[in-house]
């Protein structure tokens, strides 16, 4: 079952640590975990965004390796956590892509690790996503985080997960296993 709930990893626009705007390159753990993560939350589609052609023929020759090549036959949950990744050049193609397919306005929610006015919370949301005439972009960043024009995109803007003191570095992968479970996950 699919969720009304996609992701994106951008690696442009982000920042690097002096806040210059910088085009990241992917690592193959976050193909395959974040893969596995929205898989598992039932979510349609998990977006790599980068402008660079190198890194989306490189994404898509891993995929396919685990789609079509020896990989499927070899591990076939792969396979299936792998078939709702799509590289795309920018934001605007994963937009376009969740538009043509679902025919619904998209809700753009951006994410980061620093506080922001305005942002909603993760119960807010989880309500939010039970609306299912509408469909949800969750947009996380890799290098110093999102460009700030990117959340000027944005139609939400979700709460930090806040851990104990002033340190707050989540890897992505995990941050992202903890929002879903916070959006999506079964409560008793």
């Amino acid at each position: 079952m699919s969720v009304n709930l996609a992701v994106a990893l951008l690696h442009y626009p982000v920042y690097n640590k002096h806040r210059q705007l910088v085009t990241t390159a992917f690592t193959n753990l976050d193909i395959h975990d974040i893969a596995r993560t929205a898989r598992t939350f039932g979510l349609s589609r998990y977006y790599l965004v980068t402008p660079s052609e190198e890194q989306q023929q490189l994404i898509q020759r891993i995929v396919t390796h685990w789609d079509s090549g020896w990989g499927a036959d070899y591990n076939p949950d792969r396979r299936e956590a792998l078939s709702i990744v799509r590289p795309v050049p920018s934001l605007q193609d994963a937009l376009a892509d969740m538009q043509q397919v679902h025919h619904q306005p998209v809700n753009i929610i951006a994410t980061g690790a620093a506080r922001r006015p305005d942002a909603v919370s993760f119960t807010a949301l989880r309500r939010k996503l039970q609306d299912k005439d509408q469909q949800h972009l969750l947009l996380l960043g890799t290098g110093w985080g999102l460009a700030d024009e990117i959340f000027e995109q944005a139609t939400t803007i979700l709460e930090p997960i806040q851990g104990h003191g002033a340190y707050n570095h989540l890897p992505v992968r995990s941050a992202l296993a903890i929002m879903l479970d916070r959006l999506l996950g079964e409560r008793s």
